[in-house]
């Protein structure tokens, strides 16, 4: 007897030897069969989805879900156009505050929608003697208040208030570490914002580091929430680079650098794992950080690297020779350069064929770079959405020429590179059809066309968040299709991608989401 046979509805089951079903049935968990082999089957219950449209759940490649649960409970500032404005939500967060001297936190803060960044001095006139952190949206910058500096150490370089990557680093630290409980809370709010827009699994992108990370203690919130109920979704862990350090292995190991015990890509079960070792090599285009190799449009700097690329490349180099998948966070392409010559290299000291190395961003790559992603088998883990919300000032920052090759799309198929859809969420919007919508269209949200050549078909935007992401984050073989024999998860939408008008794409309803054969936020059968 089946546990739950879907019927009535069209399944689009991105696999090419049964590509449409209109009978799914469900045993356990997994898929038992499509169709006629499930039709005929005795079910304790028959869901009739009346003509919906059904896809595999999507499978965000790159998200930030502690970060994403405490925006969602944290005063922001997002959409201040004035100055003013934007010190009156410090004021009133500080207000809401009643020890004195301590820490005080906001969010949604974006000097571009302001003309310029805060200063020290003014958060110093509605501080109260508390230490303000005002984190840009980027996630690669901060402004603090003169409370904060003083806390540095004097070379800790900041630009009145403002501190970039590893500065922001610096004022982190001063900080203690969130509990467990806290995040396991966050990580549940997040968690089901995911799901509610059809995200059956996630790559969490960096546990335990200093730009993302909020506790030495970090994986094991995941465990708590998991523990506790209020981990919906299949969360894959990526661990900072930050954690290693040298191990006395055997020397025919050849493992430099690890974790504790030898930990690596692929320890845990279908619900919480690690997965690939998270490298930065550059920051981000919000906040002016990408390094490229030619200056930013109209500046005089071309962003920066997080360390030398002699240090970045060992950590890399390091990582692989422990036996790590790697992704490397690269948005300029000077910073590709260095992950490209750093993999390459890395290859050529241990060949490993299924390493399956990825690059998270790969916001900014020119024509030459891409023959060399292929030849390395280096997936490219984009997100689409970035361009949507953000893509008028990237094509200004970046200008004619090389505004075409921001996110690309269809230069990475053409060169039989992997296209791995994903969300960086909370940078930005994370709902994969608004995200699908964009990867077709290439235009931002006031209409601009951004690399209209590097458009894609719809079907292939929705591979890049089913089977391209199951295969990034290696559970090709239980999820990213709906295939018997594999995990039932999986989207019930309103309208059919493939046949609605591309604009539409975004606003289809999302019915309903199944994790491991259940309806999210319904009790088993």
């Amino acid at each position: 007897m089946l546990c739950t046979r879907l019927t009535n509805a069209r399944f689009l089951t991105m696999d090419p030897d049964h590509p449409v079903a209109h009978e799914l049935g469900i045993w356990r968990g997994r898929i038992v069969g499509l169709d006629e082999a499930v039709a005929a089957l005795p079910a304790r219950e028959v869901v009739d989805l009346q003509g919906a449209t059904v896809l595999p759940g999507f499978i965000d490649s790159h998200v930030h879900l502690p970060w994403t649960g405490f925006k969602q409970n944290t005063a922001s500032m997002a959409g201040c156009t004035r100055i003013e404005d934007a010190l009156a939500v410090v004021a009133e967060a500080v207000a809401a505050r009643n020890a004195p001297g301590s820490w005080v936190s906001v969010v949604g803060y974006d000097q571009r929608a302001l003309g310029r960044h805060l200063t020290a001095a003014e958060l110093d006139r509605v501080s109260q003697g508390h230490k303000l952190y005002v984190l840009h949206d980027s996630g690669h910058g901060c402004v603090v208040n003169t409370a904060v500096l003083d806390l540095l150490a004097a070379d800790v370089p900041h630009e009145n208030g403002f501190l970039a990557e590893g500065a922001m680093g610096a004022a982190r630290a001063l900080r203690l570490p969130y509990s467990q409980e806290e995040l396991a809370q966050a990580i549940g709010r997040a968690a089901r914002t995911c799901v509610a827009e059809g995200v059956t699994a996630c790559a969490e992108a960096g546990i335990g580091g200093a730009l993302f990370g909020h506790t030495p203690v970090e994986l094991g919130a995941y465990q708590l929430a998991r523990d506790k109920g209020l981990l919906p979704l299949r969360v894959q862990l990526m661990v900072s680079a930050d954690r290693l350090r040298p191990v006395a292995a055997h020397e025919a190991d050849g493992i430099p650098r690890a974790l504790d015990l030898g930990l690596r890509t692929g320890f845990g079960d279908d619900w919480l794992s690690v997965g690939a070792l998270k490298i930065f090599t550059d920051g981000g285009m919000m906040a002016r950080t990408a390094a490229l190799s030619a200056p930013y449009e109209g500046m005089d700097h071309a962003g920066q690297l997080q360390d030398d690329p002699e240090v970045l490349t060992r950590s890399i180099v390091d990582g692989h020779l422990a036996g790590w998948q790697l992704a490397v966070h690269a948005i300029g392409d000077r910073a590709a350069d260095v992950a490209l010559d750093a993999l390459e290299e890395a290859q050529r000291l241990r060949p490993r064929p299924d390493a399956r190395h990825r690059i998270e961003h790969a916001g900014l790559i020119r024509p030459d770079q891409l023959p060399r992603f292929a030849r390395l088998g280096i997936a490219a883990v984009v997100q689409p959405n970035f361009l949507r919300y953000f893509g008028d000032d990237y094509a200004a920052i970046m200008g004619e020429e090389r505004a075409p090759w921001l996110y690309r799309g269809r230069g990475f198929l053409d060169h039989g590179i992997t296209l791995v859809g994903s969300s960086d969420r909370p940078v930005t919007d994370g709902s994969p059809l608004r995200a699908v919508q964009f990867m077709v269209e290439r235009a931002s949200e006031s209409g601009r066309l951004i690399g209209p050549d590097e458009g894609i078909t719809v079907d292939e935007a929705l591979y890049a968040y089913t089977v391209a992401g199951a295969r990034a984050c290696r559970w090709e073989d239980s999820a990213g299709s709906l295939t018997p024999g594999k995990r039932a998860d999986l989207v019930v939408l309103g309208d059919d991608p493939r046949r609605v008008d591309v604009s539409a794409i975004g606003d289809i309803e999302v019915v309903a989401t199944y994790v491991d054969g259940r309806e999210a936020g319904k009790p088993a059968v």
